[in-house]
């Protein structure tokens, strides 16, 4: 791997609850433009990994590198500012807000106007509130959902809230897009498109992306390569073949269903 092309990179990473060590002393390193995996059984550290990366939570040992720079004690405004957004397993929007209205808040950290230069309405409020309803206006239209700029977000069939919340994420113009379970819920066309969908946000915003996936056949053909967690250890990492044949990764997930 070329050093020179690494964007983040986990080095000794370690998170303790009490007595549980949900992960366990995980390295692994993520290259730019690259869709990278994580899979795993239920329970075996991915949501505490993306946690971490994302500082909901602080590390009990190791490191998080970005581009260079140790992130691990920053905070989470801190995370984003520096290009990193991510998706929930549970979504989380702003249900009695509108589409346009949850897009906007996600691209707040690019605007300049503090609180009350923008309820009073002053220079430079205006025009910054223009470029912001024109951008959340633009992703809305990216991910289908042009039509319904003025629905509230709790109206939203659950696809269709999984698209929104990609578009709020996007509006925070990261560099490195997290996607915890994107397609839990979907049918297999859905899954299918949303496969699609995924590779075309890559090349269009040149993303670095990394998703945690449960549907096996969506991560082997999606994903450039693939780390899996047992028990908050590492117990794989590779291109989707080498994985795939893996008898530790057979033994802990793949042969279990």
């Amino acid at each position: 791997m070329d050093n020179n092309s690494i964007v983040l990179e986990a080095k000794s990473l370690t998170r303790r609850f009490g007595g549980l060590v949900a992960v366990n002393n995980v390295s692994f390193a993520v290259q730019k433009h690259e869709i990278f995996g994580l899979i795993g059984p239920n329970g075996a550290g991915k949501t505490t990994l993306f946690n971490l990366i994302t500082a909901l939570i602080p590390p009990s040992e190791g490191q998080l590198i970005y581009q260079g720079q140790d992130i691990s004690q920053l905070r989470p405004h801190k995370i984003a500012a520096l290009g990193i957004a991510r998706t929930f397993q549970n979504i989380r929007l702003f249900g009695e807000l509108s589409a346009l209205e949850n897009v906007i808040i996600g691209g707040h950290l690019h605007t300049n106007s503090g609180m009350i230069t923008g309820v009073l309405g002053l220079p430079p409020a205006p025009s910054e509130e223009s470029k912001s309803r024109k951008k959340a206006l633009d992703l809305l239209e990216m991910v289908g959902l042009s039509d319904r700029t003025q629905e509230k977000a709790k109206n939203f069939a659950y696809g269709d809230q999984r698209r929104l919340e990609i578009a709020r994420a996007l509006a925070l113009e990261p560099q490195i897009l997290l996607l915890d379970e994107p397609a839990a819920g979907m049918n297999p066309s859905e899954k299918q498109q949303l496969s699609d969908f995924i590779r075309s946000l890559r090349e269009r915003f040149n993303l670095t992306i990394i998703l945690i996936e449960h549907h096996v056949p969506l991560v082997m053909g999606l994903c450039d390569r693939i780390a899996v967690l047992d028990f908050g250890q590492l117990i794989a990492l590779g291109k989707p073949a080498v994985v795939r044949d893996d008898p530790a990764v057979i033994a802990a997930y793949l042969g279990s269903g």
